[in-house]
């Protein structure tokens, strides 16, 4: 098997040509044993991952890729290969921007590639969709996302969580939902302006009452906000946040004591954020899709041997790669890089993989899956994830797109 990395702008050239569907290429090699009759068919499939290598998500896309090899050499038994199938794989840089990624989309695809993966981005996942539907590829989306990138053609799955089980996995933190009050506490970005749609879709249709708190994202200074908090008396504050002001925003709802009154959520990322939410770090609710030693499946234990033997250890972006391998290896495996075929190998597929058992929802393609509860607790001054509970795959699952 060939792996390669390519990074934008290095040998990537535009298609200019119009790009069709490709066919996996059948060849005729000798064959593998002694005193066997005939020829043995093999089928050439080539894989191109675009994901982020440098730029702002390197860190997460460095994470996926990392999980893809180890789940790789587990769907794989540890060699690599699948039965009747020659696999190349190539990894190339998008940067984290959609229209590199639409070039170095349409230029794998004239290469006669047949099936597309990656996307820490969800604006590149988005984007790479379109072309995958377009020329009848398969792509299987990772770390990204949108809810929009489920359902959104047929050529597209996921290999990780969508924000509405984000939302799902927050709501197991109240005793009802029906008649709570829930403030959304988010920039006003398109993020921020997401998790709100997303929790007045799933939550607000369940009976809650949402009340948006947004700030724009050159804000500095957030008392007024946590005050504001304070007075909307909530039963769960939903916090979606990213960037430098993070430290300032949680510093802001200690000193209110919006941490104490109230149950506040907010989802739990990688390891680099771990020490970032303050001295009330012991008061936040985490929802979680994945942190390291969240579960001792047979499959997170190849995966952390795997890691270790190559000099990294899990993190959030992590499963997203491992689940992205074995959805690969069982689709080709299936459907030797027919689009047709591969689509109905992962459709209604129930698997066992990191987080325990998961499965592609035929209707949309949906990937339903655990979701975890998580505090931070303080071992010898420093913050480490602990599990609290268990969400249970189908209690978080997102409605049907479409629906």
């Amino acid at each position: 098997m060939r792996r390669t990395t390519k990074f934008a702008g290095v040998g990537v050239a535009l298609a200019a040509l119009a790009l069709t569907a490709c066919a996996p290429t059948a060849s005729t090699t000798s064959p593998s044993t002694a005193g066997s009759e005939g020829a043995e068919e093999t089928v050439a499939v080539n894989v191109g991952m675009i994901t982020s290598i440098t730029g702002p998500l390197a860190a997460y896309g460095a994470a996926y890729q990392q999980g893809f090899e180890a789940g790789l050499d587990y769907a794989t038994e540890g060699t690599g290969e699948i039965d009747g199938v020659e696999l190349t794989i190539e990894w190339v840089d998008d940067q984290g921007n959609p229209d590199t990624a639409v070039t170095q989309a349409k230029d794998l695809i004239g290469q006669g590639f047949q099936v597309l993966g990656g996307s820490a981005a969800s604006g590149v996942a988005l984007a790479v969709a379109e072309q995958a539907a377009q020329n009848d590829v398969l792509f299987l989306s990772g770390p990204a996302a949108a809810d929009a990138i489920t359902g959104i053609n047929e050529q597209t799955f996921r290999s990780g969580r969508q924000t509405l089980q984000d939302v799902a996995t927050a709501a197991t933190f109240l005793d009802s939902v029906e008649g709570s009050n829930i403030v959304v506490f988010a920039q006003d970005n398109a993020f921020g302006q997401g998790n709100v749609a997303s929790v007045e879709a799933v939550l607000g249709a369940e009976g809650a009452n949402v009340t948006p708190i947004l700030v724009a994202e050159d804000a500095t200074e957030f008392t007024p906000f946590a005050q504001q908090i304070s007075a909307a008396s909530p039963d769960l504050v939903f916090v979606a946040w990213a960037g430098a002001t993070t430290g300032a925003m949680w510093e802001a709802l200690a000193q209110q004591q919006v941490l104490e009154s109230t149950t506040v959520v907010t989802g739990l990322a990688d390891r680099a954020s771990y020490q970032a939410y303050g001295p009330g770090s012991a008061d936040i609710q985490f929802l979680n899709h994945y942190f390291p030693q969240a579960t001792d499946t047979e499959a997170a234990q190849a995966m952390d041997a795997f890691l270790e033997a190559e000099g990294h250890e899990a993190d959030l972006f992590t499963v997203d790669g491992f689940v992205g391998a074995q959805m690969l290896v069982h689709a080709i495996a299936e459907g030797k890089g027919d689009t047709a075929a591969m689509i109905e190998a992962l459709e209604g597929w129930t698997f066992d993989s990191v987080k325990g058992e998961l499965t592609i929802r035929a209707e949309d393609h949906a990937l339903i899956q655990p979701m975890f509860q998580v505090r931070l607790v303080d071992e010898g001054g420093t913050w480490v994830p602990e599990l609290i509970e268990v969400a249970d795959a189908e209690a978080v699952a997102p409605p049907v797109a479409g629906e």
